[in-house]
């Protein structure tokens, strides 16, 4: 699908804080769709798509199922976003999904980089527990990234938990370019950087800790996105899943640094090697 024009993301914007507000004021979803229409710019497709969400979810009861048909105008993470909400595995509210669109639809709006909606997405899914798997690869499918972000994307689902999140911004960024051309003034990266010099170095500053701190500086420092928090509190059941999704986390760890161990994982294509030897020996690429 294209990219939207602008005023598209407007008009989504509005329609994904209205739907919530409503949706939050006990008004039934299938009535706010039947009448929300037609507060809508009429001269974007939005409305038209609002009528199909109505008449869908009258027939299927699931607001996914619309987005899924409509997948000209909705990209495919907005569907995986709404997918989740439906989903009763995961705790990922309405109110908490159509706010992570409502969010996304304002940055789209107003001079969007695909660093900016990458991270944004990429938090969404680690913060809630959405899945890596299903939805980075509905991200790598949003109109905004280009091919070379599409595999870059897909290789970041190859090598979490093997990798840090740090460490993909870092390899692939302009800071990282500057810093061996000190060393090398002729040398040439395998693959071309996808982030600035400075996200690079809020990046390599941020090596061997917490993810989520490295999202809050780049929210900080570089105006991304903020990813919206849930409100809902965590009982025991949610903590057990948590400790069973973390087990299930080291057991892709194991098997991917056991895919390293035979050759199967070509970590050279973050950088040349010899970046690799230098990283702190807290990280993923120390032996």
């Amino acid at each position: 699908m294209p990219i939207l024009d602008r005023e598209e993301y407007i008009e989504q914007f509005y329609f994904f804080q209205t739907l919530r507000d409503r949706i939050k004021a006990s008004i039934a979803t299938q009535d706010v769709l039947e009448r929300i229409d037609q507060e809508i710019l009429a001269t974007t497709k939005l409305p038209m798509a609002i009528q199909f969400l109505a008449t869908e979810i009258k027939e299927s009861g699931l607001l996914s199922t619309g987005f899924k048909i409509l997948s000209h105008y909705f990209t495919p993470f907005q569907s995986f976003i709404i997918k989740s909400t439906e989903d009763e595995n995961r705790k990922f509210s309405i109110d908490t999904g159509l706010h992570v669109l409502e969010k996304m639809a304002k940055y789209l709006a107003d001079s969007p980089l695909p660093s900016g909606l990458f991270v944004f997405q990429f938090e969404i899914l680690s913060r809630n527990k959405l899945g890596y798997e299903e939805g980075i690869t509905a991200m790598a499918n949003d109109p905004l990234y280009t091919q070379e972000w599409r595999d870059f994307i897909l290789f970041v689902s190859k090598q979490i938990g093997l990798v840090e999140f740090a460490e993909f911004v870092y390899l692939r960024s302009e800071y990282y370019l500057e810093v061996e051309r000190k060393q090398d003034p002729s040398y040439e990266p395998p693959l071309q950087p996808l982030f600035a010099s400075k996200e690079g170095r809020i990046a390599k500053a941020n090596l061997g800790r917490d993810p989520f701190f490295l999202f809050a500086a780049l929210q900080r420092q570089l105006n991304y996105p903020e990813v919206p928090r849930s409100t809902e509190k965590e009982t025991p059941k949610d903590e057990i899943m948590v400790v069973r999704q973390r087990v299930n986390d080291l057991e892709i760890r194991l098997k991917l640094i056991e895919a390293e161990v035979k050759g199967n994982v070509d970590l050279s294509l973050f950088a040349k090697p010899a970046i690799l030897e230098n990283l702190p020996k807290s990280d993923g690429f120390a032996d």
